[in-house]
């Protein structure tokens, strides 16, 4: 099992929720966050005054698939996600070695 974090763009999350649930991923979480990374930023102006907003919004999403669903997961979300400027975002993966479902007790890819 795989968990995949993806930063993106926070109007793409319908787009990426969307695209998942076509490649027949189901679930997953999506937190606010706020970052920086190549897109650096921007000022703003307010009241008169310039402040520099080195933070960007964005949108992280978490979810566990099964080995053989990574590669559409990735693709899904590359696809749903790209504006093709800079600023759309990373996806990582990282191995899971366990899951289990509070509710029933259920454990790894039953669990997912």
């Amino acid at each position: 099992m795989k968990k995949v974090e993806a930063i993106i763009k926070p109007f793409k999350l319908d787009d990426v929720r969307e695209a998942l649930s076509a490649a027949g991923i189901t679930g997953m979480t999506a937190i606010e966050v706020k970052g920086f990374g190549r897109q650096k930023g921007h000022t703003e102006l307010y009241r008169g005054a310039e402040y520099v907003v080195d933070f960007l919004p964005k949108v992280k999403i978490e979810l566990v698939v099964a080995n053989d669903q990574l590669d559409s997961c990735v693709e899904a979300i590359t696809r749903a996600a790209r504006t093709g400027k800079i600023g759309d975002g990373k996806i990582f993966v990282i191995d899971v070695s366990r899951v289990v479902r509070i509710r029933t007790g259920e454990e790894d890819e039953a669990a997912i």
